[in-house]
């Protein structure tokens, strides 16, 4: 083969390459990241990269699997501590965090927004702004997307908390207000409305909004057993929307025999009306628009195989 032949080669394989790479997202968070209380802790945990080495599964693994059913590359990391917010990993894992650049990056604070002092965003703006730098930092078109966490039980529900005695909708409101704020740092292309979507589900029908007074029949406990992480329910309705920010796509697109939530034991119905919480989350926020539902093909065992 004479030397034009050879670089000619050389060049198509070479912008094969580009045009077949892989997507790259990290997720940055806590046990609302990596899935306490739930099955979804360690699910698919060897389709992902716990940067840890913590053997973590989690709504990175959930957001993988979606992704590989809709046809998206995806190379899917984690960096995850219980208890902590963005500060932490500001402080502690940023040798981590910086070996390589991303393409784009799912992160949240502490589930109060601050813990010593619920309901305050101040520290969530400032650790949202450093964070952000440092990722841009390494690549400087990252996109940067907040998880606005849900409204907890243990704080709704119980007496002395900071939202006791209110509907159980205004935590949620409340925490996404803060990560509003904390959206208007340079790099941040959304914020994904999971605080919002779990309200939605609650008021649809599909979950149940007081634990503590027993869940009502042919619906769904979106917490686990402390009334404050989530249950599998409340998780896989989490990497819905973070799927369906992430990519534009309808998450109702997965179908009923989704994957996911065959292996994690929902029903179609319960899987159903989750897809169609998140999507209306979504297009409410203008993130996705509506998109023919999938023709779902029978034998979700086989597919998930």
């Amino acid at each position: 083969m004479k030397l034009h032949q050879l670089l000619l080669t050389f060049l198509i394989s070479s912008l094969s390459t580009v045009a077949m790479a892989s997507t790259s997202v990290l997720f940055i968070g806590n046990s609302f990241t990596y899935g306490w209380g739930s099955p979804v802790r360690h699910y698919r945990a060897s389709t992902v990269t716990d940067l840890n080495n913590e053997g973590i599964g989690g709504v990175p693994a959930l957001f993988k699997s979606f992704a590989d059913q809709a046809g998206l590359d995806y190379d899917v990391y984690l960096e995850t501590r219980g208890g902590a917010g963005i500060d932490f990993h500001l402080e502690n894992k940023l040798a981590i965090i910086g070996r390589r650049p991303f393409d784009q990056v799912v992160m949240h604070g502490y589930s109060t927004l601050d813990a010593q002092d619920p309901g305050n965003p101040d520290k969530l703006v400032s650790t949202v702004a450093a964070m952000s730098d440092f990722l841009r930092s390494k690549n400087a078109a990252v996109e940067v997307y907040l998880t606005a966490t849900w409204s907890r039980a243990d704080q709704v529900y119980l007496p002395d908390k900071p939202w006791t005695g209110q509907p159980i909708e205004n935590m949620a409101l409340d925490v996404r207000a803060g990560y509003d704020l904390a959206a208007a740092a340079p790099g941040i292309a959304g914020v994904n409305g999971v605080g919002e979507a779990w309200s939605r589900a609650m008021a649809s029908g599909i979950a149940d909004p007081n634990p503590y007074d027993g869940i009502d029949l042919d619906k769904v406990d979106l917490w686990s057993y402390d009334h404050y992480h989530a249950s599998h329910y409340g998780y896989y309705l989490e990497a819905l929307v973070v799927f369906g920010n992430l990519t534009g796509l309808d998450p109702r697109s997965l179908g009923v025999n989704e994957c996911s939530g065959y292996e994690l034991g929902m029903s179609r119905t319960q899987i159903q009306m989750l897809q169609q919480a998140a999507y209306d989350q979504l297009a409410g926020e203008g993130r996705v628009e509506a998109s023919p539902l999938e023709v779902d093909r029978p034998g979700a065992a086989l597919r998930c195989n």
